[in-house]
């Protein structure tokens, strides 16, 4: 690896329910709106949890060259090439005068095309397989984010899909830090997509008795650290970022968000969908990701925490920021976004390294909202209810997924 290649972040794109427009997500983010509302896409009746964070007025139709492909994408897939179209705006990226062959895509998905499963399995439980589609398994695979993508702008770099749940954009960003620091390429498109509020994945997330049940209150449900908090709530959405090595950002005249400086991950080897109690695979990976930025935690600013206001998961997280952090861990400001944007699984690392960027250019720690009484342990600045003007030099992005999959990500002011 050549340790002198940087990296840095130069674009941002994010397909969210706070907003399908960049600025408007974080307007939303730093007033402490709250986009879980009922669930419209389909009759709820009979489902214990009946809310979730949908994107609302979505037209795929802008972000296609041929329509066709739209009847042949997974909603998921949709989401993340709208996030990566926005995400090449916002960076300025002329394709005429990229080398194509050098510029990859890792964009990926925890889930993947559940919608086209369980839409494709009714039919062929009611009309028999000849009915299926032949687009089927292309569409629901989830490594067909980042193809699309590739197709759609025709890059040649490195190209692949991420899934470890949860953690899947987190390592999506840090595998396209690795391969630019390794010389593989020179930019990336890189982050995540989910579309899994659908009838399939909201009764295998009730199944698990993991979801909020708080239906009469929907924007008061994601209540991460606070003692009423009852489970996460379920979102769809998706955050692309550009990733990009410093000199080949600096001859295009790019603005630069932030330094993207270092990345952890690690795994808990303890249990299909729980922490281990000491949060050690969670320390771990931000233990790591601030080596490799060679930043001691007492530099801190700003934590984004996975935190998604599940019971057992925000505890955890906590004990393993004190591991971390020692003393300093009542210093740090820290803040669970999942509580106004619901929990995107997948794509919840990429539109949290949006939040981190910008928390960095505008000196704002955004809010957790519904944080009225914090549960015991919880005793750290979740930055309760109102943004706060900070300077913010390093950031951590925090995402931990079911298996036990742990990835954390540093990023730093830009200072030439």
């Amino acid at each position: 690896m050549n340790n002198d290649r940087r990296v840095v972040i130069t674009g941002l794109g994010t397909i969210t329910p706070l907003g399908n427009e960049l600025e408007t997500f974080w307007s939303n983010l730093k007033n402490g709106v709250s986009g879980i509302r009922r669930i419209e896409a389909f009759d709820t009746s009979g489902y214990d949890c009946q809310i979730a964070g949908e994107v609302r007025g979505f037209d795929p139709k802008p972000f296609f060259r041929n329509a066709k492909d739209i009847r042949r994408t997974d909603r998921f897939a949709q989401l993340a090439l709208a996030a990566a179209k926005r995400a090449l705006e916002d960076g300025g990226i002329d394709l005429e005068k990229i080398r194509r062959d050098r510029f990859g895509v890792i964009v990926s998905s925890g889930i993947g095309g559940l919608k086209t499963l369980e839409d494709q399995y009714t039919i062929l439980l009611t009309k028999g397989p000849a009915r299926t589609s032949p687009f089927t398994i292309p569409m629901l695979i989830s490594n067909m984010a980042s193809g699309l993508i590739s197709m759609e702008y025709g890059l040649r770099g490195p190209n692949l899909c991420i899934v470890t749940a949860c953690a899947t954009s987190n390592n999506a960003i840090g595998e396209s830090w690795r391969m630019i620091k390794f010389g593989d390429a020179d930019i990336f498109l890189a982050g995540g997509s989910e579309a899994s509020v659908v009838a399939i994945g909201l009764a295998g997330f009730s199944a698990m008795r993991a979801l909020s049940t708080r239906n009469d209150e929907p924007e008061r449900a994601s209540r991460p650290f606070d003692r009423d908090r009852d489970g996460f709530v379920m979102s769809e959405g998706a955050g692309v970022v550009v990733v990009e090595e410093l000199e080949h950002a600096k001859a295009r005249g790019a603005k630069i968000y932030c330094e993207l400086s270092g990345y952890g991950m690690s795994a808990d080897a303890y249990h299909m969908t729980a922490p281990p109690p000491d949060g050690k695979g969670a320390a771990r990976a931000m233990e790591l990701a601030l080596e490799h930025a060679r930043i001691s935690p007492d530099r801190v600013d700003y934590i984004n925490a996975h935190a998604t206001s599940t019971d057992i998961g925000d505890l955890i997280e906590t004990r393993a920021i004190k591991k971390v952090f020692g003393d300093y861990a009542h210093k740090v400001s820290i803040s669970s976004t999942k509580s106004m944007t619901g929990h995107m699984l997948g794509g919840a690392g990429g539109v949290e390294m949006a939040a981190c960027a910008l928390a960095i250019r505008d000196s704002v720690i955004p809010p957790t909202i519904n944080l009225e009484n914090p549960s015991e342990e919880c005793d750290l600045d979740y930055t309760a209810n109102v943004a706060r003007e900070k300077k913010v030099r390093v950031a951590l992005n925090n995402s931990f997924g079911f298996g036990g999959h742990n990835a954390t990500l540093v990023a730093t002011a830009f200072t030439g």
